[in-house]
């Protein structure tokens, strides 16, 4: 919890626009910074109101029957969702309004941990694009997955430094 918390205090006090809260085991696509922001911009101009995006396409997310939006963003389609772990774009704008509801992340343990997360997407719009700009690396073996399609060894050889 110590983690996120630096991470909320950085976001507040350094920067002015964008944030990208990620955590360390994430494998990302070359393009998924710049199809973020991309997005970010295109969808939030469209919609007129910031939003939050989650890089990674969970398929736990399609066993529930809930409604979803499809939208296009620079070169994927993104879909709107109700969760996301802690890996996320959003504004500084929205960082400042819902900061009390982020603290709780650092500040108390939730079942699941983003519960305070979950609910602030109950006002504000997240998206997770289709297919996924990233996987987390722990889902491996859990409940969350991996989003298919993808040919995650490549990207993993890709990445390889």
């Amino acid at each position: 919890m110590a983690s996120i918390l630096t991470s909320l205090k950085i976001a507040k006090e350094k920067s002015n626009d964008l944030i990208y809260f990620v955590e360390d085991d994430y494998i990302h696509k070359k393009e998924s910074l710049s199809e973020m922001i991309l997005t970010y911009e295109k969808i939030s101009s469209q919609i007129n109101r910031e939003l939050f995006l989650c890089p990674v396409d969970y398929p736990y997310l399609y066993k529930k029957a809930e409604q979803t939006n499809i939208l296009i963003g620079g070169k994927h389609h993104w879909r709107t969702v109700n969760e996301s772990l802690l890996t996320f774009m959003t504004s500084k704008k929205l960082i400042n309004k819902y900061w009390n509801e982020l603290m709780l992340m650092s500040e108390n343990e939730h079942s699941p941990f983003e519960t305070p997360l979950h609910k602030i997407y109950e006002k504000e719009v997240c998206l997770s694009p289709i297919p996924s700009l990233a996987m987390h690396c722990t889902n491996v073996n859990s409940i969350f997955g991996l989003s298919p399609n993808i040919d995650w060894i490549k990207i993993w050889n890709e990445n390889e430094d």
